[in-house]
């Protein structure tokens, strides 16, 4: 394994994307997101996905140079055309916007279409809490999931992430998939010859497996069965109806070059917490919080991811030697 600073990485990440067909601007939003996956432990999100990335803004699967589109839709409601581009800079640009619009009026809405792999959610919403809001994201993914009773691929690994602010210290954010585990970290498992545990996944006849390549060809199984396939569906709806974007099973793959453009949504609802529940709420929150803690043995969500960041902050990350020598070849191609 070769230890990386995340300032390196950073610099690797970006140079492999500028050389692959995409602009210095996307790139840059792009490597920035990957680096916080890898410095919050996710490296199933981090700069193992560049590869499969440039190969794709190569392929013209997803436009490098895209420029986001922003349409205002109402006084609290805005509509991103990511254009087949990065999704990155479109969610970010989309915020921006939709935390200007919330300062107003108290709430605000912005759907994200036409998009790509989003990354980690609770990493966008935890962006608003940051500005003193609180965030909903809702988004899809590629197919991987029957409907419960099911027998076909219906379901992305899809996603809920939410974020508020604390009185003091750093923000609650809570992220979670309704797959019993994220697809990328099944693909990380496969792409370095490893098992994964019994229960996540079956093969494609729907046996049980622990072969992570065989996983890969199959089927995930819901976070709490039929529970966990209805959630699936109204995440589906959020992300995908709601924001004129492929359904799941619409939608092309993330980690090949292969087809068109996925054209997968990103929904988020963003709101001053005092608008609707007064001054005391985030105080409230602070309260919740408190009560968790006071049990031993507890921990709030996102407490480790935090206790990575500072570490990787300090003693940069670990990724795969035959990974860093791919970023390494690849950024100093040149630009193409």
């Amino acid at each position: 394994m070769a230890v990386v600073s995340l300032g390196d990485l950073r610099d690797l990440a970006q140079g492999a994307l500028t050389a692959s067909k995409t602009s210095p601007d996307n790139a840059a939003f792009v490597a920035d997101a990957l680096i916080k996956a890898d410095a919050d432990g996710i490296p199933s999100h981090g700069v193992a996905r560049v590869p499969a990335y440039a190969d794709q803004a190569l392929s013209g699967k997803v436009d490098g140079f895209a420029v986001p589109e922003i349409t205002e839709t109402g006084a609290s409601a805005l509509r991103v055309d990511a254009k087949c581009g990065f999704a990155y800079p479109a969610i970010a640009q989309g915020l921006d916007r939709a935390a200007a619009m919330a300062a107003g009026t108290g709430v605000a809405a912005a759907a994200i279409g036409n998009s790509h792999h989003a990354g980690v959610g609770g990493h966008h919403v935890e962006s608003m809490a940051e500005r003193g809001l609180a965030a909903m994201m809702f988004l899809n993914s590629p197919a991987a999931i029957t409907p419960w009773g099911g027998n076909r691929s219906l379901y992305g690994i899809n996603v809920m992430a939410f974020a508020c602010p604390r009185p003091e210290g750093p923000p609650l954010v809570i992220d979670s998939s309704f797959s019993k585990v994220a697809r990328g970290k099944v693909k990380l498992a496969a792409d370095r010859g490893e098992p994964i545990p019994e229960g996540w996944a079956t093969d494609a006849d729907g046996n049980p497996t622990t072969d992570a390549k065989a996983a890969m060809a199959g089927f995930f199984l819901p976070m709490g069965d039929a529970k966990g396939a209805a959630l699936m569906m109204m995440v589906e709806i959020m992300s995908a109806a709601m924001t004129g974007s492929n359904f799941s099973y619409e939608a092309s793959s993330f980690y090949d070059a292969e087809g068109p453009p996925p054209r997968t949504g990103q929904f988020f609802l963003v709101f001053k917490p005092e608008s609707l529940g007064g001054g005391g709420a985030v105080a409230r929150v602070e309260e919740l919080a408190a009560a968790v803690l006071d049990q031993p043995g507890t921990r709030l969500p996102g407490d480790r991811r935090l206790e990575n960041r500072e570490k990787a902050a300090r003693d940069g990350v670990e990724i795969p030697d035959a990974l860093f020598d791919e970023l390494t070849a690849r950024a100093g191609s040149g630009s193409v």
